[in-house]
């Protein structure tokens, strides 16, 4: 029977994942509320290293099995889950605790009390959940089809499009969201960005990974709740995706920053990601590089939201002008070795000499550097000799 886990350190609460891992530094112990833990936000938590995460709800409900617990676990961070809201009131932020097992101690006293997810507890509940699939199907399926009579002329007709400055007919558009490997693949998509010069679109914090990959986005769309104060005053133009009766909660957050007055507005169901895409086919891009964007029935599933239907019939109104970067990092990686950049080199150097000797100012040029090489070992020869001494 293995040991309980065990785990120290200061907390870092917040009620919305994306949120708390802007400030999570290692060895933390982070406290969210996040229902059915979805990939995206179980890579973002790994990646900040945390020594435990502690989850109020249950981090696998049963809708579906979601990736985002097996993640964690594999990555050797402790979790514990369904430890109930209290622990919000009980704990402050950056207040010590311990984790002993599946209780949370704050000095000698147990506030609060979870159940630790292993690799045991986390096979269990994937297969209950697998059992549930067929009913999320069903409603995936009539949610499908409420947005499509919702968002019949957008789809069909791209009506509702907002004018924008930024230019795309006839352009290539990079559309980049912080998704599954987003990080690896717009790296690996850096050749087409220098040969192509794209418009680059940065879907909320999608904009922040443009900028961190070195590119500037030419236009940022979302309800600004996850971009960055830097990257929406980079100069980019602003979209700001609306509820469909007009509400835009994220205006209130450009308006503080000044940046509300140049800021369009798009109001429309679905998601960010959708909207940028809609958008960019409906404004004449030749075609449209998606990275970081949701394209399985597993991810429109992770995602926990009934709008991830929408992302479905996008792609079926963008069709083959849509290209889907996901996963080219895995598909193409560069090996190249030492020893075949020095054949390569020897290579280059024999065709050179042979270039040479096919000419005869080459020809001339090789006597020369042989005579003068005869010079050199010459004078070494005479240097290392031995010398007649006098009888």
């Amino acid at each position: 029977m293995s040991a309980a886990p065990r785990a120290d350190g200061f907390a870092r609460l917040g009620k919305r994942t994306k949120d708390l891992t802007k400030r999570l530094l290692p060895g933390e112990i982070a406290i969210i509320d996040h229902e059915d833990i979805d990939r995206v936000a179980a890579e973002a938590l790994v990646e900040r290293r945390p020594a435990a995460v502690l989850n109020v709800a249950a981090s696998t409900s049963g809708r579906y099995p979601n990736a985002g617990p097996r993640i964690l676990v594999d990555a050797g961070i402790v979790l514990v889950d369904s430890l109930g809201p209290d622990v919000f009131e009980n704990v402050r932020d950056g207040q010590a605790i311990q984790v002993r097992g599946g209780d949370v101690l704050l000095g000698e006293s147990v506030i609060a009390r979870g159940t630790v997810q292993d690799d045991a507890a986390i096979t269990a509940s994937l297969e209950t959940a697998r059992e549930g699939l067929s009913e999320q199907l069903e409603l995936f399926a009539e949610n499908t089809m409420e947005y499509m009579l919702r968002e019949r002329d957008l789809l069909l007709d791209g009506i509702g499009a907002p004018d924008v400055r930024t230019r795309m007919d006839g352009r290539p558009v990079l559309i980049v969201v912080r998704g599954y490997h987003y990080k690896e693949d717009l790296a690996t998509l850096r050749p087409f960005l220098r040969e192509n010069r794209p418009v680059i679109i940065g879907v909320d914090g999608g904009a922040d990974a443009v900028l961190e990959a070195g590119f500037h986005p030419d236009m940022i769309i979302g309800d600004m709740d996850s971009v960055s104060d830097r990257a929406l005053r980079s100069g980019s133009e602003l979209v700001v995706h609306a509820y469909r009766d007009g509400r835009a909660p994220g205006m209130e957050r450009l308006a503080a920053l000044g940046l509300d007055k140049e800021a369009i507005s798009f109001p429309a169901s679905g998601t960010s990601e959708d909207i940028a895409m809609l958008l960019a086919d409906e404004k004449g891009a030749s075609v449209i590089v998606a990275v970081g964007t949701h394209g399985t029935l597993e991810e429109f599933l992770d995602k926990g939201r009934a709008g991830m239907s929408s992302t479905f019939l996008t792609r079926l109104r963008i069709g083959s002008k849509l290209v889907d970067a996901k996963g080219v990092s895995r598909l193409y990686r560069q090996r190249i070795s030492t020893f075949q950049l020095a054949l390569l080199a020897l290579a280059g150097l024999a065709a050179l000499a042979v270039a040479l000797w096919a000419t005869p100012g080459g020809q001339t040029m090789v006597q020369i550097l042989g005579a003068r090489l005869d010079e050199i070992l010459s004078w070494f020869t005479m240097l290392f000799s031995p010398r007649a001494t006098g009888a």
